[in-house]
């Protein structure tokens, strides 16, 4: 009999006790900030309609999508259906003979979806916060996996600027908390259309921002090299390095948005004005500062207004967070002029990020406080009275049930953490006592039983 390989699909992930309550931690972190700011869960499926998604993200982000195969295709009937539909999905075309659904890409999109679906009932403007899976059928590296958890805040309805300052100041408490020093740089959309405008003509600003988007992984000259193999005039090149190089300045934010005014000119007054207001709104935070960033370009896709992206300031890991204005996302699913606000934690980055800082609290990680030895059957009957009686008092607590030698007990205790150790004699049951030991200090308790259900753990 051959030998089975044991394994599971790449870019995904196995979570043990340990890493889930790390996980936790984090989670609950997000969460609480969320909340004070008065946003309500949500959750939606994991699968969406495939047109739902298609579309919404470019290119790029389309042929990232993790398809679905309809139900059936097994059935010799549909055969020669199914291989024509196969040969379009070949073609770069869909075929919803193949395939009618597909695994959710983002949180944002599934979001607009529900708030299309429902907003005649909803209270605006509407706050929520959501926290799933989602899945990318994207190369697997360092802090980057195939399926992974977003974290996403957004509020709908509503134009106001003190909506973006919230978002940065959720960025801010919640990066605050882990002790994670971080960067959050800040755009907006109108200037890079401002740029491609500039450049010759609205319609270069995909182009334009796809390029200066690789600015970090490809380096200013194969930017350079990129924007003229895209059709982007020579005599452009020049204007766009210099709005590059306002976000290399060694300068204020108020000089660079000086600086954006001086080349892009009066079409972006009113957008620069309004980055004035955002940032005299943010408060001052020493290891969560906000920086202006020309080549932000991330998600113009859906994005209308402010761009967001956070970075770790020590840590080589790409983007933990992001996000942006979007005031007609939900235009897509017929229901259009609903503005909105929102931003997403990459937990999974945060989490490796809090790793190599070594940034967990030691508290991050819980079991059982206490564990009752087997001492034989009628004292291990007396045991488990009592842990039941330090569980309803909210210990947590375990009896090691089988038969075995004390040393390996001690051993289980101490491969789980577990701090104190009871064990219950024939003797003891007989005082009504026992003798409870704390497995790091070593010292030892002769304790009644009752005096045991008052014990400090």
């Amino acid at each position: 009999m051959s030998k089975i390989t044991i394994s599971i699909p790449q870019g995904t992930r196995d979570f043990d006790a340990l890493t889930i309550q790390k996980r936790q931690y984090i989670l609950h972190t997000i969460r609480h900030v969320y909340e004070l700011y008065g946003y309500t869960p949500l959750e939606t499926p994991s699968m969406e309609n495939l047109d739902t998604l298609l579309g919404k993200y470019g290119d790029e982000g389309d042929k990232l999508i993790f398809k679905i195969l309809n139900n059936g295709l097994h059935d010799a009937k549909n055969i020669d259906k199914t291989k024509a539909a196969f040969d379009q999905i070949l073609q770069g075309k869909n075929d919803k003979t193949l395939t009618e659904r597909a695994l959710r890409y983002d949180l944002t999109i599934p979001f607009a979806r529900y708030v299309a679906m429902h907003h005649t009932t909803l209270t605006m403007p509407y706050k929520r916060y959501q926290i799933q899976p989602v899945w990318r059928a994207d190369r697997p590296q360092k802090g980057r996996y195939r399926e992974f958890y977003q974290c996403d805040a957004d509020v709908v309805g509503s134009n106001s600027i003190y909506n973006e300052a919230e978002c940065i100041s959720m960025y801010q408490q919640v990066f605050s908390t882990l002790g994670i020093p971080v960067t959050i740089k800040l755009n907006n959309r109108a200037l890079l259309a401002a740029l491609a405008a500039l450049c010759g003509h609205a319609s270069l600003l995909m182009p334009i921002t796809i390029a200066i988007d690789k600015l970090d992984k490809i380096g200013i000259e194969k930017v350079k090299e990129e924007l003229i193999s895209k059709g982007i005039p020579l005599n452009a090149i020049p204007i766009i390095k210099k709005y590059i190089n306002i976000s290399m300045l060694d300068a204020s934010n108020n000089e660079k948005l000086n600086a954006l005014l001086t080349l892009l000119g009066s079409t972006v007054s009113h957008t620069i004005t309004e980055l004035r207001t955002l940032l005299s709104l943010i408060p001052t935070v020493p290891h969560a500062q906000v920086v202006i960033d020309t080549t932000l370009a991330r998600g113009l896709n859906y994005y209308t207004g402010c761009i967001l992206e956070v970075v770790a300031n020590t840590v080589a890991m790409g983007s933990i967070g992001g996000g942006g204005r979007y005031n007609d996302l939900t235009g897509t699913f017929g229901v259009p002029n609903i503005p909105g606000m929102g931003i997403s934690f990459g937990v999974d980055r945060i989490y490796d990020v809090l790793e190599e800082l070594q940034l967990f609290p030691h508290n991050t990680v819980k079991g059982s406080t206490v564990l009752f030895l087997h001492n034989g059957i009628k004292e291990i009957a007396q045991a488990y009275t009592l842990l039941q009686q330090l569980r309803n008092q909210g210990i947590a607590g375990e009896l090691y049930y089988e038969p075995a030698k004390v040393d390996k007990q001690y051993k289980y205790a101490e491969a789980k953490g577990i701090q104190y150790v009871v064990s219950i004699t024939t003797l003891d049951l007989e005082a009504h006592s026992c003798t409870l030991k704390h497995l790091a200090s070593r010292t030892v308790h002769q304790l009644s039983q009752a005096a045991l259900l008052r014990f400090n753990f």
